[in-house]
């Protein structure tokens, strides 16, 4: 019987496995978040990984085209969570202090706002495009719970794009560190209610 070869280059897979590529791209952004872009390299990625860096290279040209993939699928995942979050039949409210201890949860040990910023300088215009096209389709979930909630009467109306805008905002501070590296509130859920309290003190003027 004659055995199907696979493409020139392409690495070896086991069907029942993870793929290769998933496996990358998970390693990658764990990588990323938890050191930054310029400290990461592909070497590591491929050490990590159990593979060669051919392999990886094989699957993406540059290091910058690596890190654009890991967070189009990270914005991805959190846009179906923040969607799951989002569509429950609790209140506006409840569905937002939901969101906001997963959110933090996530995001406690990362600074989120360098992090994308130490990145941002070696992406190219259409990298950049593609992580600003991922981040309005997460925004966008955000978006219509608040809208909704205008059109029911929930909360008054205004603009949703900035009532999203400004709720992730204030979720940044949960990265916020002071000089002895000690955060606001060291409960994540409590910063959580502290956070939307504060926003919904906002939304109800």
């Amino acid at each position: 019987m004659e055995q199907k070869q696979r493409p020139l280059g392409r690495p070896r897979q086991n069907k029942n496995t993870k793929s290769t590529k998933e496996t990358i791209l998970e390693v990658a952004t764990r990588l990323f978040l938890t050191q930054n872009y310029q400290v990461v390299s592909m070497d590591e990625v491929a050490k990590v990984c159990g593979v060669t860096k051919a392999t990886v290279y094989y699957y993406y040209s540059t290091k910058a085209d690596l890190f654009t993939a890991t967070m189009i699928q990270m914005m991805v995942r959190i846009r179906e969570n923040m969607s799951q979050i989002l569509s429950t039949n609790k209140t506006l409210k409840e569905r937002l202090l939901d969101f906001a201890k997963v959110y933090l949860h996530a995001t406690m040990d990362i600074d989120m706002k360098n992090f994308m910023k130490d990145a941002k300088l070696s992406l190219s215009e259409e990298q950049l495009k593609q992580l600003k096209n991922a981040e309005d389709n997460m925004y966008e979930v955000l978006e219509k719970a608040l809208d909704d909630a205008m059109q029911i009467g929930e909360i008054p109306r205004g603009n949703a794009t900035f009532a999203a805008h400004a709720f992730v905002s204030l979720l940044s501070i949960g990265n916020f560190k002071d000089e002895n590296h000690n955060p606001i509130l060291t409960n994540i859920d409590e910063l959580a209610q502290e956070i939307v309290s504060f926003y919904w003190n906002g939304l109800g003027r």
